[in-house]
């Protein structure tokens, strides 16, 4: 969570980054957003959101013979499954799963286009050297990242609802807990949990045996198509 002033406005959109991804944002109210990106589609108010499905030019990779990192290190080198954009990963998450240095977690803080001899800026420095044909890595974009309606089909991280519209890759703050009105599909029950559904950025009452994540209690009921106030608790915050 920052300390300080805040450049950006909760009920405005930026085409330049003011935070880092997922920065955490409470108001005296007890509102919560976190500093997020929208994706390739346009957004609108009171309409779940969700992380893009992860990619998989970073899973499970190995360091080729001549990448290595050593103790203190605060970049690495390594080879994508396929080329990225840049900066694609800043703010996200870069670990270790297999192999030397096996079970810890980096921060990206930046990177330049490209596919083959990469180097990722990282805001820690290397705990345990990595071995170069050895240590075997993944990194994962950040869940505010370049955000989509969210569906049904759980294809990335619950990431908030939205207070304004938000343009194509404009920044803007993502409400993830406290008081929200969020689009409704179904038959809503006051003090029920509800999550995700097949209509784009709704939420529908859970059942017993739902499977989906609750992304909040139902604090006041609205027919389908409407807007119903939900007190979010999107997981992870």
């Amino acid at each position: 969570m920052k300390n300080g002033a805040f450049a950006q406005s909760i009920y405005k959109q930026s085409v330049n980054k003011m935070e880092d991804l997922d920065t955490v944002r409470v108001l005296e109210d007890g509102r919560m957003f976190a500093y997020a990106r929208a994706g390739a589609v346009a957004l609108a108010p009171g309409k779940l959101t969700i992380s893009p499905v992860p990619s998989g030019n970073a899973n499970n990779e190995a360091l080729s013979a001549t990448q290595s990192a050593a103790i203190g290190a605060t970049s690495v080198i390594v080879t994508f499954g396929g080329a990225v954009t840049a900066d694609y990963y800043a703010d996200g998450w870069f670990w270790v799963n297999d192999a030397t240095g096996e079970g810890h977690l980096y921060r990206i803080k930046s990177h330049p286009a490209g596919t083959a001899d990469v180097t990722l800026e990282l805001k820690d420095s290397i705990r345990v050297a990595l071995v170069a044909s050895t240590s075997e890595w993944s990194a994962i974009a950040n869940r505010q990242n370049l955000v989509v309606l969210s569906t049904f089909a759980q294809t990335g991280c619950i990431a908030g609802v939205p207070p304004i519209v938000v343009d194509i890759n404009y920044y803007f703050w993502n409400q993830v807990k406290g008081p929200a009105p969020v689009l409704a599909d179904g038959t809503l029950v006051i003090g029920d949990q509800c999550g995700q559904i097949a209509v784009a950025g709704a939420v529908t009452p859970l059942g017993a045996n739902d499977v989906i994540g609750s992304v909040g209690t139902v604090m006041s009921v609205n027919v389908a198509t409407e807007y119903a106030l939900v007190n979010l608790a999107v997981p992870g915050y």
